[in-house]
């Protein structure tokens, strides 16, 4: 475990936690040789001894730091500390593009072509040195305060030259951000990446995901199947060229998108010319789909090529070489002699085979017998009928499961019935044990579509996934992890029986407040956008500048819950302390009394 102070390598000391993932946690340090701030990426203690983490974690390293380029975080130091497997990595201040549009919704159109330009840019780059990222997301891409991206988490990443790969056909990555090829297990190409970045360039302008829906498989099946919805539907202002651009980056088939992020970053620059702000709706060249284009009317593309290979199949017409006749007579007689030899002896060979795999057992075996049909007979009834018809049977009578077959009946027999066997051969008989049961696990904290998956497919259950509000408001949850189940660890199920896994209802985690810097007015929109009650304190000092977030009731990462009340504390500037009045003395009492006295006398 990690903790604040802690040194790795002697020379890297842990400041604090700056984040936390599913492979590895990450933290502010201090690198006292180079005096400098870093990142500091720990894999989790727990993975350690995984040799599939490590080396996935290790090709991160190896991905990221052979990477120079301005918009991609820069690796300083790889090593390990005593079990301790840790990248040092530039450290970025700033937000993540997913808090950015958290925070603001959605950003300017010249703002977007902006971060994009940065994005393909610094993709077009590690697609030169054959790295691809597959899991680009705006949750992995950094702004700084002065617009510069950085891209981070190459976690996953793929040299295209390995010659292993230790995660085949698996899907990773972000499912909101997931290429059809990917979500399907045919592998990434850098055309994956460019997939990705056209579904980020969308969050970007929209303010939304492009695909939604309850679980991971069927967002994963709407990339797949479904087409991107309009940008100019949801902002009639964006022009036809950025909404083309949108449309050739997530073509489902990688044939209709860019060639490269390097086209795409080209596309980017010149989209805003008036010579391309309306023009003609980007058209796919190819099928988008395995089943479009191949019924109905021919392509011209496709007739050319038509016309094309029969242009080829022409043979073309040479000189004749000037040899007599009677020479060339002589060849194609010889080989006509060739011809009939070859196919003398290949007609041999057949007949020899068709002897002595067809005729010659006819002659030697006894006649085949069929299997009577034994299905739900008795077995003893089922004996005597295998043992009329000449066979011999298993006195090892196996039992199997059936939902169909009465008890202790007969379900089937092996060889199967109607098989035309020899007499004498040996039958096995297979009684019914009833349905089949299982008993439940306790799947609380595993993956949902995984159990869901193995239930249905390997026991036939009926298996539901519903989401419903967590019982810790204050835990972090994952999209599909477990919260609860509708049958309690050791209860009896069998097949077609109904079973419900719960998933945590979750909307968002909530940001760091204080530390990002919000204002008043960002965390009145927060709340109204999520439902919130907000509850708001002020606290004089002079250590904060008037309206700055001091502190706040819920912690970075915890559950965003619709109705929950979220309590902030807002610096203000103290109040001036009044001047007291002054007490008069006993001398000036007397002093005004004969002042008093005396203007009484004047009168």
């Amino acid at each position: 475990m990690i903790i604040k102070g802690q040194k790795i390598n002697d020379r890297y000391e842990v400041i604090r936690s700056i984040g936390e993932g599913g492979m590895a946690n990450v933290y502010l340090g201090y690198d006292t040789i180079l005096d400098r701030n870093v990142a500091i990426k720990v894999l989790r203690g727990d993975l350690s001894s995984d040799e599939k983490f490590v080396r996935r974690f290790q090709r991160e390293a190896l991905s990221a730091s052979s990477l120079a380029h301005p918009n991609i975080v820069e690796v300083y130091d790889v090593g390990e500390d005593e079990d301790t497997y840790y990248i040092v990595m530039e450290y970025v201040e700033g937000k993540t593009l997913k808090q950015l549009l958290k925070k603001r919704g959605t950003i300017t159109l010249s703002e977007a072509i902006d971060i994009m330009s940065q994005l393909t840019d610094g993709m077009a780059h590690a697609h030169d040195s054959y790295i691809i990222h597959r899991d680009l997301k705006p949750q992995n891409i950094m702004i700084k305060d002065d617009g510069q991206i950085k891209i981070t988490d190459f976690g996953i990443a793929m040299a295209l030259n390995a010659t292993q790969l230790t995660q085949t056909n698996s899907v990773m990555g972000s499912v909101h951000y997931l290429p059809p090829e990917q979500a399907s297990g045919k592998g990434c190409t850098i055309k994956s990446d460019i997939y990705s970045m056209g579904i980020i360039f969308y969050e970007l302008l929209t303010g939304t995901l492009p695909f939604r829906g309850d679980n991971a498989v069927e967002i994963a099946l709407k990339h797949m199947r479904e087409p991107i919805p309009s940008v100019r539907e949801e902002n009639s202002e964006i022009p036809q060229s950025i909404e083309n651009i949108i449309r050739k980056a997530t073509a489902k088939n990688p044939k209709n998108r860019y060639d490269s992020a390097r086209s795409m970053h080209e596309d980017l620059l010149t989209a805003l010319d008036e010579n391309r702000r309306d023009e003609e709706v980007y058209q796919y060249k190819y099928p988008e789909n395995e089943n479009e284009g191949k019924k109905g009317k021919k392509t011209p593309s496709s007739d050319n090529k038509e016309k094309k290979d029969e242009k080829e199949d022409i043979p073309k017409l040479e000189e004749k070489p000037s040899i007599k006749v009677n020479e060339e007579e002589k060849k194609e007689k010889k080989n006509i002699i060739i011809i009939i030899i070859l196919a003398g002896v290949f007609l041999l060979i057949a007949i020899i085979l068709l002897f002595v795999f067809f005729i010659l057992p006819s002659f030697s075996s006894e006649k085949s017998v069929k299997i009577p049909d034994c299905t739900n007979y008795k077995v003893s009834t089922c004996e005597e009928k295998l043992l009329a018809a000449g066979f011999k049977v298993n006195s090892d009578i196996e039992r199997i499961p059936s939902s169909e077959i009465d008890v202790n009946r007969v379900v089937k027999t092996e060889p199967g019935k109607g098989r035309s066997i020899k007499k004498g051969t040996v039958v096995t008989i297979y009684q019914s044990s009833g349905d089949e049961t299982i008993k439940l696990e306790n799947y609380v904290g595993k993956n949902a579509i995984e159990i869901k998956t193995r239930l249905e497919t390997k026991y036939e259950l009926s298996v539901s996934i519903e989401k419903r509000e967590p019982e810790d408001s204050t835990k972090e949850y994952t999209d599909d992890e477990i919260i609860g189940q509708s049958l309690p660890e050791g209860t009896e199920v069998k097949k077609g029986d109904q079973f419900i896994l719960y998933t945590a209802n979750i909307v968002d985690t909530f940001p760091d407040m204080v530390e990002e810097g919000w204002s008043l007015s960002d965390i009145e929109a927060f709340c109204n956008k999520y439902g919130l009650t907000l509850n708001k304190e002020e606290q004089e000092t002079t250590a904060y500048t008037e309206g700055t977030v001091i502190s706040q009731s819920r912690t970075k990462g915890s559950t965003i819950i619709k109705g929950t009340t979220l309590k902030v504390t807002i610096a203000v500037k103290p109040k001036p302390t009044p001047t007291p009045t002054p007490t008069p003395t006993s001398s000036s009492k007397e002093e005004n009394k004969d002042d008093k006295e005396k203007t009484k006398t004047d009168e």
